[in-house]
Order: C-alpha cells, then structure tokens, then sequence
C-alpha cells in the first residue's frame, strides 16, 4: 500500500462534505473544470471524471471556501498549493481511468476463461451479468453508452456468447470501441488471447 502523505491526508479527506459547502454557482457546469462529469444527482462524479480533473475541481472547491471565510492562509489552501502525485494513491477512491482499467482487466479475464463450448445455461448466465453490468456500472455515462452500443438497431454488437473466440473477440471490440471515442490506439484483436490468455509467444509474461 502506498503511503500517503500528512499534507495529501488533508487534501483527500471529507472531499464530499467539502462540496456541500459550495456556493450553488459553482455546481454549474460552466463553473466546473473541464473533463469534471456530474453525476444524475447533480452533483460531481468521482468515478465518471478523471484525477486531474477531480484535482482541479478540489482546489477550485478550496479556494472557493478560503474567499468565502475570508481566510488566507487555511490548511485548504496549504493541500491546494501542494503538488500532487501523478499517480492516484492505492487506498484512495478510483477515478474514471483507475476504474476502466481494471474493469477491463475483470471483462477480458472473463472472456479468456470462458468456455470453449459455452453451454445454453453458461451463455445465459453471462447474457445476463453484462445486461446488469451495462446498468450498475459506476460511471452513469459509461454505462449508458455501453448499454447504447449493445443495442445498436442492426444487432452487429450483441455479445457473441457461442464460444471462447467469439466472446473474447466480441470483448476486443468492445474496448476498441471506446478506444477509438477517446482517441486511443486500437488494439489488434488477432491477439487478444495471447494478451489476456496464453500469455506473448516471446516468453515475457513466463
């Protein structure tokens, strides 16, 4: 576990009472830093915005509160000015990005262990858990655009749940798909066992 600083404690803690206390102008979209994502309840959402943007919106929250109080020198303003890690502390909530990657790692492990023959029961089981899934996922706005792309009119994204190399191409696509909304580089799905399966032909992953 990574362990956090006094100074960052201080900057991580009572984040959501912080946010009570925010004058109701800068719950406004257009007072939010860019790339903050609100969730249905109007308020921000942790897990649909990036740590950046989270970072961002928690210094415009204590500088906001610091004018409020009339204050200048306040333990807010001290974490605010304090740079932050790069990297998102372990024992802290997951951002968007922390959230895709590893839910990525639980679908495509998924798909890698399914089986080679999936039996009606088997397909029906897993029919079901990404029907959930597309609808509990804890970023709104992820989950409405998957539910979205499994719908499509044609029917050509319908989880493909015949066997292995169809549900684990399937997945493939379906990352590659956000991928490309975000300007990401696609994967090549010719490889996706190797990646999530087998393990690379060159021995690394041995």
């Amino acid at each position: 576990m990574v362990e956090v600083q006094p100074e960052q404690t201080t900057q991580y803690k009572n984040t959501a009472q912080m946010f009570q206390n925010i004058p109701a102008e800068s719950k406004s979209d257009d007072a939010l830093p860019k790339g903050v994502v609100l969730d249905k309840d109007g308020k921000p959402c942790r897990t649909c915005s990036s740590l950046s943007s989270w970072r961002a919106l928690t210094k415009q929250a204590d500088k906001k509160n610091a004018t409020n109080t009339s204050t200048t020198a306040t333990p807010a303003l001290a974490a605010a000015a304090t740079p932050s890690p790069s990297e998102l502390p372990s024992d802290c909530p997951p951002d968007v990005e922390q959230l895709g990657r590893s839910t990525w790692t639980l679908l495509h492990s998924m798909a890698a262990t399914y089986p080679e023959k999936a039996s009606t029961e088997h397909q029906s089981n897993m029919e079901g858990f990404l029907k959930f899934f597309s609808k509990l996922y804890p970023c709104w706005v992820c989950a409405d655009d998957f539910q979205a792309w499994m719908a499509h009119p044609s029917g050509r994204n319908q989880p493909k749940l015949g066997s292995r190399k169809e549900f684990g191409w399937w997945m493939c696509e379906a990352h590659n798909e956000v991928n490309r909304k975000l300007g990401k580089k696609e994967f090549d799905c010719r490889f996706w066992e190797e990646r999530w399966r087998s393990g690379w032909k060159d021995g690394r992953c041995d």
